[in-house]
C-alpha cells in the first residue's frame, strides 16, 4: 500500500467514527421535539379544547416558571452539578418578598415603589442563595447533592417559621399593583411567557456564544482536563449556581402575583420538574452536553403531559408528579453511559 494511502485510510476511518456520534447526537436532539409534536396531536384527538388559543396560552404561562428555573438548572447539570433546593428557595424568596412589600409600602408611602423594590429583592436573594451554594460546593468541597439537600430543608423551614405554619399574604393595594406582572399580556401573549422567551434566548447565547458557556461544558466533560487548560473551575461553578439562583428569583417574582401569598407548600416539587425538563430536553446527566432549546422543549413537553391529564382524566391528576418521576428514570436509563 502506498504511504499516502496508509496515512489517509486511518484519517478517513477517524472521520467516519466522528460522524457517527454527531448524527446520533442530532437524532437525539430531535427526540424531545418529536415527542412534543406527538403529544400535541394526541391531546387534540383526546379533547378538542386542547388546541384552543386559551389553553395554549395557559400551558405556556404555567410552563414559564419551571422553564425559567430549568434554564439555570441546565447550566448546573451541564457543569456536572445538581440543585435540589430550587423549590424551597423559591418559597423562601416569595415569602421574603411579600413580607418586604408589606413593610415597605407604609414605610416609603408608595406601594408601587415597594413592589418594584420587592421584585428586585427577589433577584438579589436568588443570587445570594446561589452564591452560598457555589461557595459551599467549591471552597467547602462538599458534594452539590449534599449542599442543596441541606438547604432544601433550611429554606422551607424558615418560610414555615416566618409564616407561623400558615401563609404570608400581600396587602390589598400592593397586590393590585403587582397583579399585572402575572395577568397582563403584551400583543396577546402573557408577560410570564415573554420573560421566559427572553431568559431562554439569553441563556442560549451565554451557553453557545461565550467563553463562560464553553467553560461550563468543558468542566462537565472533564473537570481535571479543564483545570489543566487553565480554566478557573471554582469561579465558573460559583457563577453557574449564581445564575441558577437569579433564574429562581426571576421565576418567583413572576409567581408571587399569581396568588399573592406564600405558604409551606409553595414551590413544592419544582426541583423535580426543573430537573425533568432539563434531562428530557437531552442534557446529559453526567454533564458536558446539553442545550437550552432542548430544555425549553422539555419544559413545555412536561406541561403538555400535565395539561392532557387534567383535560382527559386518563389517570388521576394527583399522579402528575409520579409521571414526571417515571420520565426522569426512563430518560436516565436511556442515557446511561452517555457523557
Amino acid at each position: 500500500m502506498p504511504p499516502e494511502q496508509s496515512k489517509t485510510a486511518p484519517e478517513d476511518a477517524a472521520h467516519r467514527a466522528e460522524a457517527k456520534p454527531r448524527w446520533t447526537e442530532q437524532l437525539r436532539g430531535f427526540g424531545p421535539v418529536a415527542g412534543l409534536v406527538l403529544l400535541c396531536i394526541a391531546g387534540t384527538l383526546l379533547n378538542s379544547d386542547f388546541a384552543t388559543a386559551d389553553n395554549v396560552m395557559n400551558v405556556l404561562t404555567r410552563t414559564a416558571f419551571i422553564g425559567i428555573i430549568a434554564v439555570g438548572m441546565c447550566f448546573v447539570i451541564i457543569s456536572g452539578g445538581i440543585d435540589l433546593s430550587v423549590g424551597s428557595m423559591a418559597a423562601l424568596i416569595a415569602g421574603s418578598v411579600i413580607m418586604f412589600i408589606n413593610w415597605a409600602g407604609p414605610a416609603t408611602g408608595s406601594p408601587l415603589t415597594a413592589v418594584v423594590l420587592g421584585a428586585g429583592l427577589a433577584v438579589v436573594l436568588g443570587a445570594v442563595f446561589g452564591l452560598v451554594h457555589g461557595l459551599l460546593i467549591t471552597k467547602g468541597r462538599i458534594e452539590p447533592f449534599i449542599v442543596t439537600l441541606g438547604t432544601l430543608g433550611i429554606f422551607r423551614a424558615y418560610l414555615t417559621y416566618f409564616a407561623n405554619g400558615g401563609a404570608l399574604t400581600l396587602d390589598n393595594e400592593p397586590a393590585d399593583l403587582y397583579a399585572p406582572v402575572y395577568y397582563a399580556s403584551l400583543a396577546g401573549i402573557p408577560i410570564p411567557v415573554w420573560v421566559f422567551v427572553i431568559v431562554a434566548v439569553v441563556g442560549a447565547l451565554i451557553l453557545n456564544r461565550t467563553a463562560y458557556g464553553r467553560y461550563v461544558q468543558a468542566i462537565g466533560s472533564n473537570e481535571q482536563v479543564a483545570r489543566y487548560a487553565a480554566v478557573d473551575v471554582d469561579r465558573v461553578k460559583i457563577l453557574t449556581y449564581v445564575l441558577l439562583g437569579v433564574c429562581v428569583g426571576v421565576a418567583t417574582l413572576l409567581y408571587v402575583p399569581r396568588l399573592g401569598s406564600a405558604s409551606p407548600t409553595t414551590g413544592l416539587l419544582w426541583e423535580l420538574e426543573a430537573i425533568a425538563a432539563v434531562i428530557v430536553g437531552g442534557t446529559a446527566l453526567k454533564g458536558g452536553a446539553g442545550s437550552i432549546t432542548g430544555t425549553v422543549v422539555g419544559a413545555i413537553l412536561l406541561s403538555v403531559i400535565s395539561n392532557i391529564l387534567n383535560l382527559t382524566s386518563i389517570i388521576s391528576v394527583y399522579l402528575n408528579a409520579a409521571v414526571q418521576g417515571f420520565v426522569i428514570i426512563i430518560v436516565a436509563f436511556l442515557q446511561r453511559g452517555r457523557r
